[in-house]
Order: structure tokens, then C-alpha cells, then sequence
């Protein structure tokens, strides 16, 4: 990516991404009356259950992969591809509510009865649906880069279709780097990290992007009783910081851990926000 310091000169900034080697591969699951998806299901069985949602335009481990060996120390940690995106359930309509329902589905078909949950962007969302519905079966809530609603103003408007053309831009244009400029396995990273964020097409993120500008949880919010924890990303361009902690305010007790990264930093920035997110899990 190109920065321009001061005086005009240009200088390139290298993106990196955590190392994938290890990152497991998720398995088929069906969920009866509702489809497949993919699922990966690692920890100790004894332990805490804890359902991982992914972002937009992601899938469930493109998202948490650079957290998954760190949480799964202390818990059963089911990660899975949500409707409509990767491999997960293909539907003649794309609804947050049907995401919902599908958490529940998939913690009924891994014998999971209660679990807490954490949720990026549009899985903080998904966790919100999901905590309001099945008060007796989550055990807590942890919600990252994530708001309660996109009605607020024209900048919310805004980031939304910049985050939908920027998405479709990277699709077409994003290349691995060149062998020799990185090693070997790094170039893999890069390639895996593409191939997950390419199997999900612009039409069914715009579809996503579309459904979430609707989404509105804030007559309802302060409701829920539960431990809950909210992650703060402070550079955020496409969910306004203030939204974020907006959101926490509207929880009754949630905690709140601020990273001083944007919206891609569960994997751009992952050094810092693995620590927070870790430390918002052990806080339920």
C-alpha cells in the first residue's frame, strides 16, 4: 500500500498477516431444515463452549484464526462459515434473524448447550440476535467492531457503501506478493487469507451490506442480562469508535477493551487485538 510522508515522497507500508500454518480445516455440518455449512471445533471438550461469528465478507476462520489456539486453551471454541458466506448455507434470502437461528442450530447439532459468544462486525450483530433470543442457553457475550444500529447519520450511510466497493476493488486487484520478496510460506499465508476472502462474491456482500444497514437493536439492548464485553476498535472508518462504545453504554455492565487499530484488525492487527479480545473472553 502506497503512504505519502511529508515533502510528497512515497514509500510502500507492507500489510502482514498472522502465519495460517496450523490453522485447521473445518469439517461439513448439516443443519437439518436449513442447509451446510463448514465448522471448525477445537479445545477441550469439558471446557466452556464459545461460538466464534465472523465479519462480512469473511469466513469463520479468516476472522479468528489469529486467536483460535489462544482460546481454545480455555475453551471449546466452534468456529463456522454463516449463510451466504465461504461455505456456508446458500438460501433464496440472506437475514440476520436466519443467522441467528443457525448459531442455535449448530451448538444443537454439536450437542452444545449452553455456550457464550463473540461476534465480529456483522457477527456482533448475529451474538446480539442470538443473546436476546436464548437468554437460558448464552452464558456471555463478547462483540467486537460491531454496533447496535446504522441509522445514525449520513457517515454511517457512507461507510457502508465505501466498505461494500472497497471489498469488490480488493477482490479485483489484491494479489500475493512475489515470491522473492517474502518467504515461501508467507506467500502461502497471503494465498490462504485470498482464497477465503475470494470465496464469498460481491453480490451476496452487498446483499449482507444491505441487511445490515437495517439492523437495529437499540430499543432492546438494555435488556439483556448477561456478562458481556465489548472490543473497541479506535480507528475505525467503517463503524464509528463512538458507535462501538455507544453500543457497550447500552449493555447493562459491559466492559469495554479499546485497540488502537481499524476494522480489519482481528488479522492486520492482530498482535494487539488477540490481547484484548482474550482479555474481554476472561472477563465473562
Amino acid at each position: 500500500m502506497a503512504v505519502t510522508e511529508p515533502g510528497g515522497a512515497r514509500r510502500r507500508r507492507r500489510i502482514t498477516v498472522p502465519p495460517t500454518a496450523g490453522v485447521p480445516d473445518p469439517v461439513p455440518l448439516d443443519l437439518p431444515g436449513r442447509g451446510r455449512t463448514v465448522v471448525t471445533d477445537v479445545g477441550p471438550r469439558d471446557a466452556p463452549a464459545l461460538v466464534l461469528l465472523h465479519s462480512v465478507a469473511c469466513t469463520g476462520l479468516l476472522t479468528w484464526y489469529p486467536a483460535l489456539d489462544r482460546l481454545a486453551r480455555d475453551h471449546r471454541v466452534v468456529v463456522f462459515d454463516q449463510r451466504w458466506h465461504g461455505r456456508g448455507i446458500r438460501s433464496p434470502e440472506f437475514r440476520l434473524a436466519d443467522c441467528a437461528g443457525d448459531v442455535t442450530a449448530v451448538a444443537d447439532a454439536l450437542g452444545i448447550g449452553r455456550f457464550a459468544l463473540a461476534g465480529y462486525s456483522m457477527g456482533g450483530m448475529v451474538a446480539q440476535l442470538v443473546a436476546r433470543a436464548e437468554p437460558e442457553r448464552v452464558t456471555g457475550l463478547v462483540l467486537c467492531s460491531t454496533a447496535s444500529n446504522f441509522r445514525r447519520g449520513l457517515r454511517q450511510s457512507v461507510a457502508l457503501d465505501v466498505f461494500g466497493r472497497t471489498l469488490q476493488r480488493l477482490r479485483e486487484r489484491v494479489q500475493p506478493p512475489a515470491v522473492p520478496a517474502i518467504p515461501r510460506e508467507r506467500v502461502q499465508d497471503y494465498r490462504w487469507g485470498l482464497r477465503e476472502f475470494r470465496s464469498t462474491t460481491p453480490w451476496e456482500v452487498a446483499v449482507a451490506v444491505d441487511e445490515i444497514g437495517r439492523f437495529d437493536s437499540t430499543r432492546w439492548l438494555s435488556t439483556l442480562r448477561l456478562p458481556a464485553a465489548v472490543v473497541v476498535t479506535t480507528r475505525d472508518r467503517f463503524i464509528a469508535p463512538d458507535h462501538q462504545r455507544s453500543l457497550a453504554r447500552r449493555i447493562p455492565g459491559a466492559a469495554t477493551y479499546e485497540v488502537a487499530a481499524g476494522h480489519a484488525a482481528c488479522v492486520l492487527a492482530a498482535d494487539r487485538w488477540v490481547p484484548a479480545l482474550l482479555a474481554a473472553v476472561h472477563s465473562l
